[in-house]
């Protein structure tokens, strides 16, 4: 990836990333912080997971990523109100000075992930400071916009990584640094993951920090919605003002490369059998026996030969590769580079979706779910077909954002994802 050093982005346009006073849950107030923490909202996607959440804490921060009550304006009403009386009972609490935030997630093989929280000046992708890499649903960005207004808060960090050049300087020594001091806190939650926060407020830290990343570009890796979201917000208030900044956690991936994998769809009101015999003889289709997990990797060495989709929900899978050629010409628009143009989910909604099944990308025709089991799950329980994907590699993913080319929505899912609830940035305080 380009830096913002080089000749086609200006140094002066690389990465603002600025100390704020975090808001943090008090842990004398709470059960535990592993109770309270979540995964970003569009993860939790089945009812008995937010169930789930909202019964392991009363402060779980669920309630406030994802309020629930009867129309959107009483939820967000409730999401502001429940923020603003955690806040006056001394559950959430503001750190005494600003900081920037080195965090560390470990899950249970020893993988180690290590970033910086901080507010992130927004920017336009035209500019090439923070690339997106897919496209956003517009009832989604307004939907977050309203709960944004609401809470005045940024209650969740989008996942954002860069490319150091993998030695320990710069922002990456801070952050190797700042490991070694004892944590804010550290906590595990129920997916095996360790976390540990710490508070860079040294000013020699902070400017180094700056520094480095002043001659940087980021790709967003995750929370692409949430980025357009504080970009509409930012239109919405005079400038200066705190709208200007979005909280991120940036990751230097030269040192702690993320792990992609694939978002599936869930068609509600398409049938396997009906989504089946609708594709003809225009893909080949072969039933795949045994278990998800023994289906899985037939779905692996398929895509490693061009594109392929499992499709389930009737009590087995389906496996769907092989285009025609001739529909792909038809079907897929032209004036895209190749890479795009072969991408399953280019295929999948250019060809399937828009073309043979003709389902509309609306929530009441298709969800997207990260779980792969979930989906399946899911589709099997209401009668709908699961549309298993394959990961797209991230060097794809790169170059196709550094030449301002976006992927159909949710093409992708990098992670390990920041859990929300460490820490919140408010934005009227």
């Amino acid at each position: 990836m380009n830096t913002a050093g080089t000749a086609d982005v200006p140094a002066r346009m690389g990465l603002d990333l600025t100390p704020f006073r975090g808001l943090r849950y008090d842990p004398d107030r709470v059960g535990s912080l592993s109770a309270v923490t979540s995964p970003p909202y569009d993860v939790v996607v089945r009812p008995d997971g937010l169930l789930h959440l909202e019964s392991a804490d009363p402060h779980n921060i669920v309630r406030l990523i994802l309020p629930q009550a009867t129309t959107p304006g009483t939820r967000n009403e409730r999401a502001a109100a429940t923020l603003h009386r955690w806040i006056s009972e001394g559950v959430l609490r503001i750190d005494p000075e600003p900081a920037l935030y080195v965090y560390e997630q470990l899950d249970d093989e020893g993988t180690v992930q290590r970033g910086v929280i901080g507010a992130l000046r927004l920017s336009e992708p035209s500019e090439g400071v923070v690339l997106p890499h897919e496209d956003v649903m517009p009832h989604v960005v307004a939907d977050r916009a309203a709960l944004m207004r609401a809470t005045s808060a940024n209650l969740e960090p989008l996942l954002l990584t860069y490319r150091g050049d993998g030695s320990a300087s710069g922002a990456t020594a801070v952050v190797e640094r700042t490991t070694e001091r004892p944590p804010l806190f550290s906590t595990t939650t129920e997916d095996g993951f360790s976390h540990r926060l710490w508070a860079v407020t040294d000013p020699a830290d902070l400017t180094e920090v700056r520094a480095d990343l002043a001659a940087r570009q980021a790709l967003i890796a995750d929370g692409h919605h949430r980025w357009a979201t504080c970009l509409r917000l930012r239109a919405e208030h005079p400038s200066p003002s705190p709208w200007d900044h979005g909280l991120v956690l940036l990751v230097d991936t030269a040192r702690h490369p993320l792990r992609v994998r694939a978002i599936h769809r869930l068609l509600h009101q398409l049938p396997v059998q009906k989504a089946l015999a609708a594709l003809g003889d225009s893909f080949r289709i072969r039933p795949v026996g045994g278990s998800l997990s023994e289906a899985l990797p037939v779905l692996s060495a398929a895509a490693a030969e061009g594109n392929a989709f499992l499709l389930a929900g009737d009590g087995t899978f389906h496996l769907v590769d092989r285009p025609s050629p001739d529909l792909l010409a038809r079907t897929v628009p032209a004036d895209r580079p190749d890479a795009w143009r072969t991408l399953d989910a280019t295929v999948l909604h250019a060809t399937l979706l828009d073309h043979v099944w003709r389902i509309p990308d609306v929530p009441e025709h298709i969800t997207y779910i990260h779980d792969t089991a979930a989906t399946v799950a899911k589709a099997e329980l209401d009668g709908g077909t699961a549309v298993l994907m394959h990961p797209v590699r991230e060097e794809v993913v790169r170059d196709l954002a550094s030449q301002g080319v976006t992927m159909p929505r949710k093409s992708t899912s990098f992670g390990p994802k920041p859990a929300s609830g460490l820490v919140l940035r408010t934005l009227d305080r």
